[in-house]
């Protein structure tokens, strides 16, 4: 039943990323002709230079990554990423006619909106181990081994297929596509440094010493109720010259309010010092790559 629930819960929260993510371009890049990254922003060239939805290239493009995420990625993953594509190019294919005309008139503020939207809708889906395939995949895959980080992979494949617009759109004046290209690029940076900040911040690790005549009740506690490791050092302090006991845990920064519940729960009076850490790799956290 655990399952289950945790399943709905997965595949809601990645449902609603995919709805943030074709609103950004249904409603802000696709009115005004702005191109954007990954197998979304070359679908989306296809379209302004051929008339074809955007969804049908988008869904078809995606076909041969899924193969390849799934045979590398494995199978958990390729349900999630077959699951994104299908409803990220449904929902593409539902809203663009939906949506003719832009949300916000001004082209720059649609490409810094859309941009930011489309950053945030893929940070709540990876976030969930989800993918909207394209790039996304080739992202997974290459931080699947190296620590690198996933909008910096992104960055890098996607400056090559909008720095292609200017090619493949040759139908139109040579200052329109250089427009196109420009505003694509800033889509790009602004989509990347969104994604980086939602999964920097979902993964970021706080260090927590608690300071308690109560140690071992503490110490229980946030073993039982958290499932986080926990270590006891000796200490002494200086002024009083009495011999202390330090609980030291690392949890992700979001479950830092949980521990100071237990913490108030036992020992309303204990010191507490949190600090946050670059990294923390082993069971539970990150898993130390290559």
């Amino acid at each position: 039943m655990r399952t289950i629930i945790d399943n709905i819960r997965t595949y809601s929260v990645i449902s609603f990323g995919l709805i943030i993510f074709s609103i950004a371009w249904t409603a802000f890049l696709l009115p005004h002709q702005i191109s954007g990254s990954g197998v979304s922003g070359l679908g989306a060239i296809i379209f302004y230079a051929s008339g074809i939805p955007m969804g049908y290239t988008y869904f078809a493009l995606n076909i041969i990554l899924m193969i390849v995420g799934l045979k590398v990625l494995g199978k958990g993953f390729g349900i999630k990423t077959i699951y994104g594509v299908i409803l990220a190019a449904v929902m593409l294919s539902i809203l663009q006619p939906l949506i003719p005309t832009p949300v916000v008139q001004e082209k720059f503020m649609s490409a810094l909106i859309g941009g930011g939207l489309c950053g945030a809708g893929l940070g709540i889906i990876f976030t969930q181990g989800g993918s909207t395939g394209g790039t996304d995949i080739i992202a997974l895959i290459i931080t699947k081994y190296r620590n690198i980080s996933p909008g910096r992979i992104i960055l890098l494949c996607d400056v090559f297929i909008i720095g292609s617009s200017y090619l493949i759109l040759n139908d139109i004046e040579s200052s329109k596509r250089l427009e196109t290209m420009v505003y694509g690029f800033v889509t790009m940076a602004v989509q990347a440094y969104t994604l980086d900040s939602i999964l920097t911040g979902n993964r970021q690790s706080v260090q927590i010493l608690i300071f308690s005549n109560h140690y071992d009740k503490i110490a229980d506690m946030i073993t039982e109720k958290m499932s986080r490791g926990v270590t006891i050092i000796d200490g002494k302090g200086w002024y009083s010259k009495e011999n202390q006991k330090i609980i030291i845990t690392l949890v992700r920064k979001n479950e830092a309010s949980d521990v100071y519940r237990i913490i108030k729960s036992i020992d309303d009076k204990a010191f507490i010092t949190v600090a946050n850490v670059m990294d923390v790799f082993g069971k539970g956290f990150e898993q130390l790559r290559k």
